[in-house]
């Protein structure tokens, strides 16, 4: 792919994200052009809504795997789970919000691709936390991903707030002693 291309590829993708964060219903035409290109250049890109939501699903979902051993590079083990949790929230805002467009585009349960990753990205800052005393011994991925189911149920209104607040409740949880 040429650099230009490439250029236009992502930062349509950049402009999806924030579109969809604000409404769920961002249509191609209006994600072109806030992206500064024009339908055809989006088309080549993303040939239907569909593929540019799996694109953005696939790029979310990597990103949030590969951060969990970067921030536990930078942060002490809580603060590390802490910051990723944060993003766990912030994905899951657009996600909630094109989620039903993906599985409609997909008929497939794409959670089931990026599964054994994203637990194994939990596990990474679960145990630092274990090893250094701060996270209860008993809780593992899978405990991890039903206290954090709520992100995916929340609506709009006050979701940041929300969110903050039930992610700090689950952390305080998790914490020993």
């Amino acid at each position: 792919m040429r650099s230009d291309a490439e250029q236009n590829r992502a930062r349509i993708l950049d402009v999806a994200r924030a579109a969809l964060g604000e409404s769920s219903a961002a249509t191609l035409n209006s994600i072109a052009k806030r992206a500064g290109v024009g339908q055809g250049t989006m088309y080549r890109h993303f040939p239907n809504r569909e593929a540019l939501l799996l694109t953005l699903y696939r790029r979310d979902v990597e990103a949030l795997i590969e951060a969990a051993p970067a921030l536990l590079a930078e942060h002490p083990p809580v603060e590390a789970l802490r910051l990723w949790l944060d993003r766990l929230a912030a994905y899951s805002r657009i996600k909630h919000g094109v989620a039903q467009a993906v599985e409609a585009a997909t008929r497939a349960d794409l959670s089931s691709e990026y599964y054994d990753r994203v637990a194994a990205a939990i596990t990474l800052l679960l145990d630092a936390g274990k090893g250094a005393g701060r996270v209860r011994a008993d809780i593992d991925a899978d405990d991890m991903l039903l206290l954090v189911g709520f992100l995916w149920r929340l609506d709009d209104r006050a979701y940041h707030a929300r969110s903050q607040r039930l992610l700090t409740t689950v952390l305080n949880g998790l914490r020993t002693g």
